[in-house]
């Protein structure tokens, strides 16, 4: 939270040096993809389970406004986006693995990112930081009392890539998301023992937008 703050304190500083304000508002779908380095084992009371992703593209959504501030062929370019995506896992009971499940997790998140631009034209090249607060709680991976999935809260990552402005009110962006933070995912026992599961998402994301 703090990072966040010391963002957000450094944008309002050098905002007024702008000269040219635009607010708009953008949709997009996105596709999210996870992996995982191996497979992780957990014990419980005396079962144990293994956890694996499933690889492969999820589709997902986001919705938003965001604000331009620009000099010259340079701007800044803040966002507000509500965003969701559904993870895929797999959770196997070792001993029982005819009873594998297939986990599908829904995370509704704000992201927050903060873009640095510059300007050929009509074709925009941008990238930077970007915050992402879960304001949701997916369901646990394994079906067990004895464990519990706990969910990083505020995980911050990073946005890159191309746009396009068009008629001067249309704007259209393609963008590839990282995270900058290993893990986002820990399975806690009762017996204290965490397992972490080392599941960074990537996203490639197309959003439309218009400008007033």
């Amino acid at each position: 939270m703090k990072k966040l703050i010391l963002i957000l304190l450094s944008v309002f500083i050098v905002l007024p040096s702008f000269s040219q304000v635009k607010f708009g508002i953008k949709a997009g779908l996105s596709t999210t993809s996870i992996k995982m380095d191996d497979v992780k084992q957990v014990v419980s009371d005396g079962s144990e389970y293994a956890v694996d992703v499933l690889e492969g593209a999820n589709f997902g959504f986001h919705a938003g406004a965001f604000v331009r501030f620009g000099i010259s062929r340079f701007y800044i370019q803040p966002e507000l986006l509500f965003t969701s995506r559904t993870d895929e896992y797999t959770a196997e009971d070792i001993e029982n693995p005819a009873e594998a499940i297939i986990k599908k997790q829904q995370f509704n998140q704000l992201n927050i990112p903060l873009m640095l631009g510059f300007s050929l034209g009509p074709v925009r090249i941008h990238g930077g930081p970007s915050a992402i607060l879960l304001i949701n709680s997916p369901e646990d991976l394994i079906d067990d009392p004895d464990l519990k999935t706990v969910y990083d809260e505020l995980t911050f990552g990073y946005q890159a890539g191309l746009g396009i402005d068009l008629l001067k009110r249309l704007t259209i962006d393609l963008r590839y998301e990282g995270s900058m933070q290993k893990y986002q995912t820990t399975i806690e026992s009762l017996t204290g023992e965490d397992i972490t599961l080392d599941d960074r998402p990537s996203a490639i994301l197309l959003s439309v937008g218009f400008m007033f």
